[in-house]
This record gives structure tokens, sequence and C-alpha cells, in this order.
């Protein structure tokens, strides 16, 4: 079975509960346990907010989301056209935050390792970033 979908949202923090709504229904035919359809809404929840908070400074930008499934894979695509990011593996480390802001927990990567089977991040500054999931849904026979 392969299917795909695709979404562009506005960078609103409100958007965040479509995209996980969104993401979570398309994943359906696979017929996931609870456990892996939390786990890949927490990562995309993640991927968009990153996006919401980090791309566009506080101004209003897209977001596009792309579903893929291939198999027993689903495959999320996050991909805003924001500031991008200068150094991807200083990002990817536990607790560190580019906002600045006190209140961000600088863990939205590792949370989208920790509930993804593999995530990839390509980014560039100035132009944007794109965030791949990747999750093998099992057979619930």
């Amino acid at each position: 079975m392969r299917d795909r979908m695709k979404m562009t949202i506005t960078s609103k923090p409100e958007n965040e509960r479509f995209a996980r709504t969104v993401c979570a229904a398309f994943m359906l035919p696979l017929d996931p346990t609870v456990e892996e359809m939390d786990e890949l809404k927490t990562a995309v929840s993640e991927a968009v907010t990153n996006s919401v908070i980090h791309a566009y400074d506080s101004n209003d930008g897209e977001i596009v989301i792309e579903g893929e499934i291939d198999g027993e894979w689903v495959t999320y695509m996050i991909r805003d056209s924001g500031c991008g990011i200068a150094d991807i593996e200083k990002a990817r480390e536990p607790l560190f935050s580019g906002s600045g802001d006190s209140e961000r927990s600088g863990m939205g990567f590792s949370i989208m390792e920790a509930f993804s089977d593999e995530v990839s991040v390509e980014s560039e500054v100035g132009s944007g970033t794109t965030v791949v999931l990747r999750k093998k849904i099992s057979a619930n026979a």
C-alpha cells in the first residue's frame, strides 16, 4: 500500500493541533497501536512547533507537511522556508534551545528521535528547514 498527503498551514501555534490530528488520521489505514499513534503525533507536533517558534521569528510563514505510507512505514516531512538552522548538530543536542527563551526546554529534536525510527534534518540559513520523521508501524493482526 502506498498513499500520500500534503497540506500547508500557517505558522501559528493553534495550527499545531490541526497538524497532529491530520497526521494521526492519515496513518489510520496501517492500524497503529495507540502508543505508535501518540508517538508519531508527538514527533510531528515537535517538528511543527519548532517551525512555528524558530523559523519565522513570530511572523507568519508557511509550513508544508507531507505524509507517505509505504508498506508498514509512515513518513512525515515537515518543511518551512524560514531562517534555517546554522548548526544542525548543535540544535539536535538535548537541552539546546536557539530561541533564548527560558521557557523552552530544548528537547524538540530529542523527542522526535525518541518517538521515530528515523529522523533526518536538512537546513540552510535563510532558506528554511526540512525534518523527515519515519516510523515502522507494527502489524496489529
